[in-house]
């Protein structure tokens, strides 16, 4: 099994994962594990149990090795990630990447006390080892780790669920991304997968998305035991730990990680839910106004506009569409995001087994990102492109930071991303001479804008009501399917009519299972973004050296800081009112063009 395995097509790029291994059986993916394991073991032996009686210099160098380690262990784990989302079917590669996991776990454990200890130092001896330059390099790193010093348990107790996370939420996790990819979907007598049943989904042909939207759901339905049982068992899971760590909500450990205020993401959420009515009520009633219905389908939500033509974008129209528009803004970007293309960084074609979705993976500092996505050739996998190559773009920008400090909280890693799309959008609208296919496109732009913040804080109440009633006994997949049609209802708004076929929609959305409250970093994003660029627009003096500043800081700023310098304060009630007035104001401008 080599990596050329997963090369099927030529008319699509596929990425080369030989920057980080060439293939599982690479001598040197073995001599990195061993050369870490011994590490590890050299590390325990020299600092466990002496961290508070080092000089500053010395924690520094400590620091700095365990990074080292981190870093090794993080190549070998990202390859075999890559390796299983590029072939998921893969039965040899899900043992690779099992195995991987198993050991590197075992190998971690080592290294574990490190984390732990640096929280039982007390405050004022920490500042005093603070004062030598060495460790102040590593200054935010230990302020987000100690962070986590309220909720941190015993020793033995965080080592056990350390030991145990193999077979535990992480194991639930690769069961679900199997029976997603293993999915096979009947539609007109074709079996189709994950990907190509959701492209069907936006084809011009109403009955053709109808046939499959009920075939995804039926392919839901069968399996809607098991993804009951996952969800309830990995919610049961969070609230255990989060019992015994003594977080307030299932929410807070999430909003610890990001380095955001409970406050500032409620005032986030509400704002959003607030304005369902002005935003994805006003554009859907409009939407179907276009049909010449009262009434849309729920198939009908990603559907194109009558009047939209089916032309699609090749590759390398794709390519200098997103390249253009980047270098537009500063030819560094685009220089940034060249690399992707002309080093295989991007795996690009839909296949059997892949990851039905799109992601850039940062891998680790010492190497670089790669990124998936599933191309059809439509204006939104231009979009998906934008936004992937914005992710990769900050994490070559950060990746200087290094290992520890590089990776951004959730709440400001879609801040690259949704910038790049719309710098992107915006570009191509200004090229575009005819006023139908305007109107097209800022059409197709709202509605990323309402998948983006609208349908991402329907998913966030979501998943808040259904670790809200975990508490009280194991949640039927019939009440999982009624909480999904009443935020569904809730926030789509009138206009749709949905049937009994929608219930089982909620049970494909990977991030429920991955990364528990993840998804309003996207709404958070989405706003954040739009202030931004209204800054970006108004002539901020020095606006591209504050944002390419801001972007390498990865890890080492949160919220405050970072949005200081363009005026921006997330935690005033104003900012999210500014984000969403843009969206407001493009279908303001819809709205016009309809009459």
């Amino acid at each position: 099994m080599t990596t050329t395995d997963l090369a099927p097509s030529t008319a699509l790029p596929t990425w080369n994962l030989d920057d980080l291994y060439t293939s599982p059986e690479a001598p040197e993916l073995e001599a990195d594990l061993v050369d870490a394991e011994r590490q590890s073991e050299a590390f325990q032996e020299k600092y466990a149990g002496r961290l508070a009686a080092l000089s500053g210099a010395e924690l520094g160098k400590a620091v700095a090795s365990f990074e080292t380690i981190l870093d090794k262990l993080f190549r070998v784990m990202s390859y075999a990630q890559l390796l299983h989302a590029g072939d998921m079917g893969n039965a040899d590669i899900g043992r690779f990447y099992q195995t991987l996991q198993e050991r590197v776990t075992g190998i971690t454990t080592l290294t574990l006390f490190f984390t732990l200890e640096i929280n039982h130092i007390e405050d004022a001896r920490l500042s005093e080892q603070l004062a030598d330059a060495g460790l102040q390099h590593y200054a935010p790193w230990i302020q987000i780790t100690r962070a986590q010093r309220p909720h941190q348990l015993a020793d033995e107790l965080e080592k056990l669920l350390h030991e145990k996370s193999v077979t535990g939420g992480a194991a639930w996790s690769r069961l679900f991304d199997e029976t997603m990819a293993d999915m096979r979907f009947d539609v007109a007598g074709k079996e189709l997968t994950m990907s190509d049943v959701q492209n069907q989904m936006s084809d011009p042909d109403g009955k053709m998305r109808e046939t499959a939207a009920r075939a995804l759901s039926a392919g839901l339905k069968k399996h809607g035991r098991i993804l009951s049982l996952i969800t309830n068992t990995l919610a049961k899971d969070k609230q255990i730990e989060d019992g015994w760590r003594k977080y307030s909500s299932p929410m807070a450990s999430r909003n610890l990680a990001n380095q955001v205020e409970d406050q500032v993401v409620d005032a986030l959420a509400s704002a959003v839910r607030e304005n369902y009515g002005d935003l994805s009520h006003r554009y859907f009633a409009l939407k179907a106004k276009w049909f010449g219905q009262e009434k849309l389908d729920w198939w009908d939500r990603n559907a194109p506009l009558p009047d939209a033509d089916s032309a699609k974008f090749s590759w390398d129209q794709a390519k200098q569409s997103v390249l253009s528009a980047y270098g537009g803004f500063a030819p560094e970007m685009a220089t940034i995001a060249g690399r992707f293309f002309d080093e295989r960084w991007i795996d690009a074609p839909p296949r059997a087994g892949k990851n039905s979705g799109a992601f850039a993976h940062p891998t680790v500092a010492s190497a670089h990102p790669y990124i998936l996505l599933n191309f059809h050739g439509k204006t939104r996998d231009v979009m998906t492109l934008a936004h992937e190559l914005g992710h990769g773009v900050h994490q070559v920008l950060a990746a200087p930071q290094g290992t520890l400090m590089a990776n951004t909280p959730l709440t400001l890693a879609e801040t690259a991303s949704v910038f790049g799309e719309m710098l992107t959008f915006q570009s191509l609208l200004k090229n575009e001479t005819d006023p139908r296919r305007k109107r097209v496109m800022l059409a197709g732009k709202v509605e990323d804008m309402m998948n983006t913040v609208v349908r991402q804080i329907a998913f966030h109440t979501f998943e808040c009501r259904v670790h809200g009633e975990r508490v009280d006994g194991e949640i039927s997949a019939e009440r999982l399917a009624e909480i999904w049609m009443e935020t569904q209802r809730e926030s789509l708004g009138p206009v749709f009519t949905f049937d009994v076929d929608y219930k089982t929609m909620w049970g494909y959305i990977p991030h429920f299972v991955h990364s528990p409250f993840y998804v309003y970093a996207y709404a958070f994003g989405d706003c954040l973004v739009n202030s931004l660029y209204s800054v970006f627009k108004d002539g901020h003096p020095g606006f591209q050296e504050k944002y390419f500043e801001m972007l390498k800081s990865g890890g080492t700023k949160g919220h405050r800081e970072l949005l200081a310098p363009f005026g921006l304060d997330a935690s005033d009630p104003d900012f999210w009112k500014r984000g969403l007035s843009v969206i407001s104001g493009f279908i303001g401008q819809l709205e016009a063009m309809a009459d």
